[in-house]
């Protein structure tokens, strides 16, 4: 038995979830397939690559048991809603896949450490007017009905 404090090597590496994450709107708006594929990612960072995560949309497919388009989606929500931001470009000619930044983890960087980001505290969920602090100018809900230009004041039909 492991001493109080110390963790067995069988356990291997772990993934910390903050509540704060958990109990964001960005978390919350995930759909199952990105958070499959962001939990994928995490178990290809090993301390000190990040920014350079990789997993090509064939080994998210494999791995995961989603389709080609399902993978693509998770990626771009992933990105869209701030949980990873691409590196450096994959080359499909080279077979290189995408080099991912978990923005929950810090980066080791040739000027130093940089810490972590956490791009999904700033995401908003979009609406139909827009953000709630910048609506838009143009409501797009329906018109009032507009008063007569013409005629007499509304009187009862008389019969």
């Amino acid at each position: 038995m492991a001493s109080k404090g110390k963790r067995r090597d069988s356990e291997g590496q772990y993934l910390t979830l903050p509540y704060a994450q958990l109990k964001s709107k960005a978390w919350r708006s995930l759909s199952g397939a990105a958070v499959k594929v962001l939990l994928e990612l995490h178990t290809r960072f090993n301390g000190s690559n990040n920014g350079n995560v990789r997993l090509s949309m064939n080994e998210a497919v494999k791995a995961l048991g989603i389709s080609k388009g399902t993978a693509q989606r998770a990626f771009v929500e992933l990105e869209e809603k701030g949980f990873i931001a691409l590196q450096t470009p994959g080359n499909w000619y080279n077979r290189r896949a995408h080099e991912w930044r978990l923005t929950t983890k810090r980066m080791q960087t040739a000027k130093g450490l940089r810490v972590a980001t956490n791009d999904w505290r700033f995401w908003q969920p979009k609406t139909k007017d827009g953000p709630t602090e910048n609506p838009s100018p143009n409501s797009t809900g329906p018109m009032g009905n507009p008063r007569p230009v013409s005629g007499s004041t509304t009187e009862p039909v008389k019969a």
